[in-house]
């Protein structure tokens, strides 16, 4: 009964969707308003049909019910009842409907604000949100393999089949247990990695809507933008989030001492952040000085069709990846949605392609403007690179019938200088202003900053090192960190001789009255800290392996590690535990001792290994159980790494959130700008 009601309530939504794109283009078209509105009521209804299906499926997962073919794929008897709610997400078929599910609320939510002044814009919001979101209700409930309510049946020969409805001379399947979830998926940042990036890739789909509505009715003005800034903010916040737990995911489970491995679909998340980070800096031009229009728009198309590709190669299964679903059927249905909407888009944006012209022109190549369009081109040939690197095994397959892969060595060469050209840019760019900016003036601000940042290199020599690659580094983030600073005191001590307030008061008001630009400073300081571990990790990092018997040890720079003794033992929730006991020493002291381990799932035949870490701000001593001749007396093999400063890259992770969420507050606007905004407007209407 609650599989049908949580189907039947999904059609529904499906229904609804497409209604409301059809009244809207047909309200539009006729004149009629009332459709219009009727369209908006449809938006708003698909998320509680949406939230039905979705509590549905939960209900089913936390009672264990094997009937149904996707409980029994990704829960079993042994599972808490927490993991049993995350694996809504946790196989294919339930995670289209989680998408679905936000998507229909981010839907109603942009249907519920005011339209009075942007009513034109209505029906071509709900025209883009309804038709992304009746693809993705579609791929639910026609393809057999993805639909997340389909039961179990024995056929009248034996075999096991699924469906929705009893075949003919079927009879109902209830295994009494099921396989459980992926071991990989229960750790505790997989419970949050999905939504996170789930919500970024929906809350993208906002903006584009957005500004499709706005070439459809020939807006030129940048209303679309200021209505949408924080929509983007906030799209831009959580897929950030998603690709900074995916790094601690990875670090914590897989096993192999990193955070980030070039994996397809690690990039497929990458890619829409590329272009949606170029778009956030790009848009500030075009607020402040009528600029870019015609680049913004391309951003926002390519972020859009980069967030569907990025859900397209996760769960087609043309790529081989830990994080991907198994092969599937939806692919050439993704492949044709990513088509159409990115032709048909493209097609609007030829046709406005006049109307979008700049209304002024770089007045220097050292000003803002002029820099962040440097910071753009900059992220396109990251995303180039990333792009390039995903798609060239399918066409290396298509030419030579091999699927060729690309692997780290490439990405990393190839996207270092681009990475170090950003940073650079972060330095100076502060530094300048919109519209003319001298080589004199910039070189007054900057002198100071520069000569103190090349400090840094030289104590870093004097102390040992001399990788060139970590002395630059080095140089750069200090010089970032420096003028970020002096933006800081600038502006503050601007505020107290002006307000005659206290240094910490004035710092306050001035961070929270102009928290786009600060939260903006706090964002770079986040990303010193996350290069200085990727420099700690990228270039530092040292790795051994061996065989040690009982009482013997092994030693990697300033750790040694003597391996105690190997246990093995069964858990409640149907695990077999094999853990190790290692003591570890730096400098000949003592330190403690970690438990490396290896997990085998009996409902689910998989392993997992779990390492053994000694963390400190320093360091990370990471050890990896990677195999053992018997338990008692035997050996056992460790792989060991020894990780300099990687935790920067996790604080500065933390530091870069807190930025964006300074950066999206919400805050009234002055009565000054909003007569801009309006001048603006009218200027462009006329």
């Amino acid at each position: 009964m609650i599989a049908n009601v949580g189907y039947f309530s999904l059609v529904l939504a499906f229904l609804v969707a497409l209604y409301g794109a059809i009244a809207a283009v047909y309200g539009e078209r006729s004149g009629r308003s009332r459709y219009i509105e009727s369209a908006r009521h449809a938006m708003l209804l698909t998320w509680p049909l949406v939230t039905v299906s979705a509590l549905a499926i939960i209900w089913l997962l936390v009672n264990g019910q094997y009937q149904i073919r996707y409980v029994a794929s990704v829960t079993s008897n042994s599972m808490p009842a927490y993991l049993k709610i995350t694996a809504l997400w946790g196989g294919q078929a339930g995670s289209l409907v989680f998408w679905s599910w936000l998507m229909a609320a981010f839907a109603s939510a942009v249907g519920l604000r005011k339209w009075r002044r942007d009513r034109d814009l209505l029906p071509w919001v709900v025209v883009v949100t309804m038709v992304t979101l009746a693809f993705f209700l579609g791929l639910v409930i026609f393809v057999g393999n993805e639909n997340p309510f389909a039961r179990l049946w024995l056929s009248p020969e034996g075999q096991q089949v699924t469906a929705l409805f009893q075949p003919r001379g079927a009879t109902p399947l209830v295994p009494p247990d099921g396989q459980g979830l992926n071991p990989l998926l229960r750790h505790p940042g997989m419970i949050i990695h999905p939504p996170t990036l789930y919500l970024g890739f929906v809350a993208f789909v906002v903006p584009y809507a957005f500004a499709i509505a706005a070439l459809v009715t020939g807006r030129t003005d940048d209303r679309w933008i200021r209505i949408t800034r924080r929509w983007t903010l906030v799209a831009w916040l959580f897929l950030s989030l998603g690709l900074i737990l995916g790094g601690r995911w990875a670090y914590d489970v897989l096993g192999w001492g990193g955070y980030w491995g070039w994996d397809p679909v690690e990039i497929a998340a990458l890619m829409p952040w590329l272009t949606g980070t170029a778009f956030l800096h790009s848009v500030m031009v075009q607020e402040k000085k009528g600029m870019l229009k015609r680049w913004n728009m391309i951003l926002i198309i390519l972020t859009y069709a980069l967030v569907i590709f990025g859900t397209f190669l996760t769960r087609s299964g043309v790529l081989s990846s830990v994080h991907a679903f198994a092969q599937s059927a939806i692919g050439p249905l993704f492949f044709a949605f990513i088509g159409a909407t990115f032709i048909g888009s493209l097609s609007l944006l030829v046709k406005r392609w006049d109307d979008l012209k700049a209304e002024n022109q770089l007045g220097s190549l050292i000003s803002r403007e002029a820099l962040f369009l440097f910071n753009n081109l900059l992220f396109m040939g990251i995303l180039v690179v990333c792009f390039w690197g995903v798609i060239f095994p399918l066409i290396s397959e298509l030419f030579t019938g091999q699927k060729v892969t690309v692997g780290p060595p490439f990405y990393e060469r190839a996207n270092s200088p681009l990475g170090l050209g950003l940073l650079l840019l972060m330095a100076i760019a502060p530094l300048s202003v919109f519209g003319r900016t001298s080589w004199k003036l910039l070189g007054k601000a900057l002198w100071k900053p520069l000569a103190l940042s090349l400090l840094v290199p030289i104590f870093s020599i004097l102390r040992g090192t001399t990788n060139l690659g970590a002395l630059i580094g080095y140089w750069v983030i200090s010089l970032i960190t420096l003028v970020t600073l002096y933006e800081f005191w600038r502006g503050a001590l601007a505020r107290r001789q002006r307000h005659g307030e206290s240094f910490p008061a004035a710092l306050w008001k001035l961070t929270s009255r102009n928290r786009r630009r600060y939260g903006g400073y706090v964002i770079h300081l986040g990303v010193v800290l996350m290069t200085l571990g990727i420099i700690g990790i990228e270039i530092f990092q040292a790795e051994t392996q061996g065989t040690l018997a009982q009482g013997e040890q092994l030693t990697l720079d300033r750790y040694t590690m003597i391996y105690d003794s190997l246990s093995q033992f069964d858990t409640q929730d149907g695990r077999n535990v094999t853990r190790a006991v290692v003591s570890v020493y730096r400098d000949g002291k003592y330190v403690g001792e970690l438990y490396p381990r290896k997990d085998f799932y009996y409902a689910s035949q998989q392993p997992m290994t779990i390492p053994g870490v000694r963390s400190t701000l320093e360091d990370d001593f990471y050890v990896l159980l990677v195999g053992w001749e018997s338990i008692g007396l035997g050996g056992a093999t460790f792989k060991v790494f020894h990780n300099p400063l990687v935790n920067f890259l996790w604080i500065g992770g933390l530091v870069f959130i807190l930025g964006t969420m300074v950066a999206a507050w919400p805050a009234r606007e002055s009565e000054s700008v909003l007569k801009f905004a309006r001048k603006r407007a009218a200027t462009a209407r006329s």
